[in-house]
């Protein structure tokens, strides 16, 4: 019978830090290089803190199970300072072919370390672990900068009403003041939000994110209608009161392509998806133009516009002229009509009745 070799401690421990090592990198993602990289920086570190001498040489081979370390040492006549220096004698004892002025590695014995060495390793280590989870987690959310992501909901806060999102590996926070009204959003769901920024903080990288923001829908529509994607039809401006209602601008490049329909989808499929995401939020997509006077009426719909009188002084402002029976249309409800026109447009607008009496208006 053929009796298998028992391992050595020392072979065994090193062993078990490369499948540590190798499960790590499959768990978090994280090379074993790197964290190779950050083990012989926190032994250099043990070694300096414990022997006075940082010059270390580190031999590894994780298929063979071996991690070795060498303190280096100048081999010299005399030694004056014991940490870096060694007698010729010494070192032709630990390699024949020494020579003064030049270097030999003392083989240490891990366990040598100590206590201390061993947990300012363990230190540098987990830091490596913590920099490199954030630099994952950063390269993540940099990724998808001005982007529309799908996150998993992993917990709402009971206090402040507060979204945890799980976005890939990353995790980030969806405050109340960038939800969409009154959400009935529960653990376990996934909702899509913008990520609007990222920064990078003390607590580590941090991605702001919202469902508030105009550029969620314009996202939403690159992503339903295929016509945007591509270029045919562009989103022109966006103008949006989250939860209540948006208005859309859009221009088709393509005298075939109808922009507005290619938006509205067939009996409104597409833009009825967005609609449901949404909540329910309103959404009114009009078709863009050139010329102001024709833009400004098409960005008051659902209102019938009579005519648009652009000021003489070269002011982006103008006056409207509806029906007596579309005042209230053209204005909505608490102004909000009028305002979203004036946000898509860019230009102030003053709407007045054919009649030029306002009544109760």
């Amino acid at each position: 019978m053929v009796r298998k070799k028992k391992k050595e401690p020392e072979q065994q421990g090193n062993e078990e830090l490369f499948l540590a090592l190798a499960l790590l990198e499959k768990e978090k993602g994280i090379p074993v290089d790197f964290m190779l990289d950050k083990i012989k920086k926190a032994i250099a570190t043990a070694c300096k803190n414990n022997y006075g001498n940082e010059e270390v040489e580190i031999e590894v081979d994780p298929g063979k199970g071996k991690f070795e370390v060498f303190l280096q040492k100048q081999v010299v006549e005399e030694v004056e300072f014991p940490e870096r220096e060694i007698r010729l004698d010494a070192a032709r004892a630990i390699s024949p072919l020494a020579e003064v002025g030049g270097t030999v590695g003392i083989k240490l014995d891990t366990k040598q370390f100590g206590r201390v060495a061993a947990q300012t390793a363990r230190n540098i280590i987990r830091q490596g672990i913590r920099d490199s989870e954030r630099g994952q987690m950063m390269q993540e959310f940099q990724s998808k900068h001005q982007e529309l992501v799908s996150g998993l909901v992993e917990r709402v806060d009971p206090r402040t009403g507060a979204f945890s999102l799980r976005i890939g590996k990353a995790e980030a926070v969806l405050p109340k003041n960038e939800q969409v009204g009154q959400e009935n959003v529960k653990e376990g769901d996934y909702i899509k939000v913008y990520v609007v920024d990222v920064k990078e903080t003390e607590k580590g990288p941090k991605a702001i994110i919202s469902r508030t923001h105009p550029d969620l829908v314009k996202r939403m529509f690159e992503t339903e209608v295929p016509e945007i994607y591509d270029g045919t039809v562009e989103i022109k401006a966006v103008s949006r009161e989250a939860g209540s209602r948006t208005k859309l601008a859009v221009q088709s490049h393509n005298p075939d392509v109808d922009a507005v329909g290619a938006c509205i989808g067939a009996r409104g499929a597409r833009v009825n998806e967005i609609v449901e995401e949404l909540g329910g939020e309103k959404i009114d997509i009009v078709e863009y133009s050139e010329d102001p006077q024709t833009f400004i009426a098409a960005a008051l719909s659902p209102a019938t516009v009579l005519s648009v009188e652009v000021a003489e002084d070269g002011a982006r402002a103008c006056r409207v002229t509806v029906p007596d029976s579309q005042l209230s249309l053209a204005i909505g409800n608490k102004g909000q009509n009028a305002r979203l026109a004036a946000r898509l447009t860019g230009w102030k607008i003053d709407i007045k009745p054919e009649s030029g009496f306002y009544g109760e208006e």
